[in-house]
């Protein structure tokens, strides 16, 4: 089970990035975060890497968020299937996919790399985004 800080955390850049209105890109703030995040880890991991990752934040996420079972990961690290993905506001739980899904990626980088990386990596597609949420829950922070 992921740390509430770390799934606050997830709701922290999904709520940044709806109310980024200088965003060039379209589209829900989901997919923006993501494809941030996407961006950030392939130049980091690679897409094979960020690919692997994807797969196990989103495996882990429909476990959580049966709403999400339409979504796949391609070969390139893009979701497939998000038209088939319920409405937000279908709460399962009390945790929608979306958040589900990206503090699942968040929560894995940070066992694999550390919290100090994930920020640095984090703060790459969002230079904003503060310290006060990167926390494994140990109470240690990053």
């Amino acid at each position: 089970m992921l740390p509430q800080e770390t799934r606050d955390w997830a709701r922290q850049l999904l709520a940044n990035e709806a109310a980024d209105e200088t965003s060039v890109t379209t589209g829900p703030a989901f997919l923006r975060v993501y494809e941030k995040l996407r961006r950030s880890l392939c130049a980091f991991a690679g897409i094979a890497g960020f690919r692997a990752l994807a797969t196990r934040a989103l495996t882990l996420a429909k476990a959580e968020a049966p709403s999400l079972r339409a979504l796949q990961v391609t070969a390139d690290g893009d979701l497939q299937g998000l038209s088939e993905i319920e409405p937000q506001t279908e709460m399962h739980n009390g945790e929608d996919g979306e958040v589900s899904l990206i503090a699942h990626l968040l929560g894995l980088l940070i066992t694999f790399i550390g919290e100090s990386l994930t920020l640095r990596l984090v703060q790459d597609a969002w230079p904003e985004a503060g310290r006060e949420n990167c926390n494994s829950g140990d109470g240690a922070t990053a």
